[in-house]
């Protein structure tokens, strides 16, 4: 046939004659179907068959005429011409030879799935040969479950005609291209019958962050132009290419989407319809983790053939349980993006502006807009994003609400309290402890909130100017310090370890729970051996698509963790156990009744001793074998394990015999099992901890707060709380001494190194093995540490 080519007659080669999405289903049907890669048959009309249209009647030639000259920002002028020029197409009929070559290799289609009459998609795609990006995503028509070779003859026309979309011809005109270097394939290709199943898309990259490790797949219930068209929220789910090649399945995400729709085959005269789907679907994953598995495995493997990253669309066949690739194109935006190592510098421009009033710096960043006062959770709804956040104080609850802000500012606070260590980890501008902000500033008001002046951070009248200087990172050489990262949200991982690092000094798990699980955990537990429990429907629908609280947990709380080891993966990975207080234990869903009113929760039942404690023991035991999963069935032994707030030696002892008892064995498999060094009596005692731990992590907030005897959350004394005190160099001085002695790990992931660079040069000159810092402060103690290695 002249203007055919059925699949097993195409490559990679014929982009000229039918276009990208063809040419790459010829590939894939011809190289990857011995490698397991499903691929329904099909056929395409080549380039040639759209110029023999365009030849008949002179329709070339009044199409030009019609688009000559077009403004096409004028959106009435591309409305009109664009109608035109489509109908134009459509009235022109189509030649009897091309549509006797396309009912012959429907024929021959159908006969191959024993049909007289295949349902069949039928699909456009671009041939521009030298114009790679004259045509994008959806730009052009898609019709599903064409059935009779009269509506396939209309529904290839309809494709040719859809090269003039008035997005399509947009398109074109704002990059000059001329509308006819461009021709138009057809794809025809037989249904997957997803419509009683489920389908999506799947990326062998990561969209957001960039990464390459990753393998992102949507996936919704019924025909895929929903997720295509973005109509319904999708399912999605992450997997960690590096382990999937050893043998190894590491899903680090599992995210429910609502999927409140169904694409079905319709009986009528429509070829598909939309249904509403059920609750029980809405709150089903749509794929389970199986096919998860063999979806990333085929997206490495398409990848792999085709050497870049690419953009897959997928279906799951009801009838044979199959799972087959429809399309795969290559990705076209991260992989056109160099791999991110530069951070921002931020200078305000506008001099002598009015302050309203100052606080504590939470980071160097600026940030503007309009103020909304918020004095309780029940007004997050009402929050827009990009306000200005103005509070007495924050908790973990009010995380969601601070990552819609472009600027937090509170009235109570220190440089360590939980408003200013969000903050710095989400990339929001905060000013803390400022004492009268709620009541200086006012709803509506345009205000700018300033942290690149030191210390201090200023909250000035009206929307300044203000600049950021872009600053590579991947100038920066080695240092023999190590340099850890503090990371706390999973979401940021993958693009915070593209900055240059030695791994991951601190990962709090108390905010994977929070955000993740958003339960008390004996309340789960509770759950699990079948008991009610307070707030419990809330719980359960949070839960959701899970019905087991154990397994609930486990998930979350393993997906978060091996998300951050994932990221930084081979590089070391310190996740320090929970050390929620109990005041904030209580307010989770769930917690009020299992939890004690505490005077000064700061000192109070909190870290190691809630571990083996009857009364909290077996939520421990859970987060055990969440962090064992993660190493042992993920793979991701890079993952070291630290205690917080641990007392006493023997206290030590006896969270370590708890965390033995799960089979997450301190030595086994190479476990490293590490302390929080805040407690003074950590550094009095430091040998006696040392025989117990493999190593020291000093936590310089609550070293300082109990060394000096300030409450950190406290505006009134915040001025004495500072870790350049002498006493708090002396106990620094001190661990580090005893830890070298004995050959121990020592490092800090406190505040103190990310805001003084006299606090890190004094590390650095002391013997510390690692720094750990903000990601914000990373560049400027880098260039701290270089110049004072590079000196002795």
């Amino acid at each position: 046939m002249r203007y055919i080519r059925f699949f097993n007659e195409l490559s990679i080669g014929d982009v000229p004659q039918v276009g990208g999405k063809n040419a790459s289903l010829g590939e894939m049907y011809n190289e990857l179907t011995s490698q397991n890669i499903n691929i329904p048959n099909g056929f395409a009309t080549t380039s040639e068959a759209y110029w023999l249209l365009l030849s008949q009647d002179d329709l070339k030639e009044k199409i030009y005429e019609t688009l000559k000259n077009i403004d096409a920002k004028n959106t009435k002028e591309l409305q009109d011409k664009g109608k035109k020029v489509r109908e134009l197409i459509l009235n022109t009929k189509m030649p009897k030879e091309l549509e006797d070559e396309i009912k012959n290799a429907y024929t021959k289609l159908s006969k191959e799935y024993s049909s007289d009459s295949t349902d069949v998609a039928v699909r456009s795609s671009g041939t521009a040969e030298d114009l790679p990006d004259a045509s994008f995503a959806g730009q052009q028509e898609t019709f599903l479950n064409v059935n009779t070779p009269n509506e396939l003859l209309h529904s290839v026309h309809r494709c040719f005609a859809s090269l003039f979309n008035d997005r399509a011809i947009s398109y074109r005109d704002s990059r000059g291209y001329d509308h006819f270097k461009v021709a138009l394939s057809v794809g025809v290709q037989k249904m997957v019958r997803s419509d009683e199943s489920s389908s999506g898309v799947m990326f062998s990259i990561d969209t957001q962050s960039g990464s390459d490790k990753l393998v992102l797949i949507n996936s919704i219930w019924g025909l895929g132009e929903n997720i295509v068209s973005g109509r319904v929220n999708a399912d999605e789910f992450l997997v960690y290419k590096p382990t999937l090649k050893k043998g190894i399945n590491t899903i680090l995400k599992r995210s429910l989407g609502s999927k409140k729709e169904r694409l079905i085959y319709a009986d009528s005269s429509k070829n598909t319809l939309n249904i509403k789907t059920s609750k029980e679907e809405q709150n089903s994953f749509s794929i389970d983790d199986q096919d998860v598995i063999e979806l990333a495995k085929q997206a490495v493997i398409i990848e792999d053939h085709y050497k870049k990253p690419m953009d897959i669309e997928w279906a799951k066949d009801a009838k044979d349980n199959k799972l087959y690739i429809v399309q795969a194109r290559p990705e076209t935006v991260q992989s056109k993006k160099q791999t991110s190592s530069h951070i921002q510098e931020y200078t305000l421009n506008s001099k002598g502006a009015k302050v309203l009033t100052s606080g504590i710096a939470a980071g160097d960043r600026i940030g503007s807009g309009r103020v909304h006062i918020i004095n309780d959770i029940s007004e997050f709804s009402e929050f827009k994003d990009g306000e200005v956040l103005v509070a007495p104080t924050t908790n973990p609850d009010w995380e969601p609400v601070m990552k819609k802000a472009s600027a937090v500012v509170t009235d109570k606070g220190s440089r360590t309290c939980h408003a200013a260590i969000v903050a710095r980890e989400i990339g929001v501008t905060a000013v803390v402890g400022c004492g009268d902000a709620t009541k200086v500033l006012k709803n509506g008001q345009s205000v700018t909130v300033s942290c690149a002046s030191g210390n201090e951070g200023f909250i000035y009248d009206g929307e300044l100017d203000y600049s950021v200087k872009d600053i590579d990172l991947a100038e920066l050489k080695p240092t023999k310090t190590h340099l850890f990262m503090n990371v706390a949200d999973p979401s940021q991982a993958f693009k915070l370890a593209q900055m240059p690092n030695d791994g991951v000094g601190l990962a709090r798990m108390e905010f994977i729970m929070n955000h993740s699980i958003n339960t008390h955990p004996m309340a789960l537990v509770d759950m699990h051996k079948g008991k009610s429990v307070r707030d419990e429907e809330k719980i359960r629908a949070f839960m959701a698509p899970y019905t087991d609280a154990k397994e609930f947990f486990i998930n979350r709380l393993s997906e978060g963790i091996g998300t951050i080891a994932a990221a930084f993966y081979p590089k070391p990975v310190i996740v320090r156990t929970s050390d929620f207080k109990s005041n904030e234990y209580k307010n989770m869903p769930g917690g009020f009744d299992y939890e004690a009113e505490e005077e000064n929760p700061m000192i109070g039942f909190r870290g190691a001793s809630r571990y083996y404690d009857e009364s909290c023991r077996e939520s421990f035991e859970w987060e055990c074998e969440a962090l064992k999963f993660v190493r042992d069935d993920m793979g991701l032994d890079n993952v070291k394990v630290m205690f917080p707030f641990v007392r006493t030696v023997d206290e030590g002892k006896k969270v370590i015999e708890v965390m033995n008892s799960q089979g997450l064995a301190q030595g086994k498999n190479n476990l490293e099992v590490y302390a929080m060094c805040e407690i003074p009596a950590n550094v009095i005692l430091a040998d006696e901890f040392l025989e117990v731990f493999d190593g020291f992590s000093i936590g310089s907030n609550d070293l300082t707060q109990l060394t000096l005897g300030v409450d950190r959350d406290s505006a009134k004394i915040a001025h004495i709380f500072d870790e350049r005190n002498n006493a708090i160099k002396k106990m620094l001085k001190m661990v580090i001494d005893v830890s070298n002695e004995k050959g121990k790990y020592i490092g800090i992931c406190g505040q103190a190194p990310s805001d003084y660079p006299e606090i890190t040069k004094f590390l650095v000159e002391s013997g510390i093995s690692s720094i750990s810092l903000n990601p914000d402060s990373l560049y400027k103690m880098h260039k701290v540490v270089t110049e004072l290695e590079g000196k002795t």
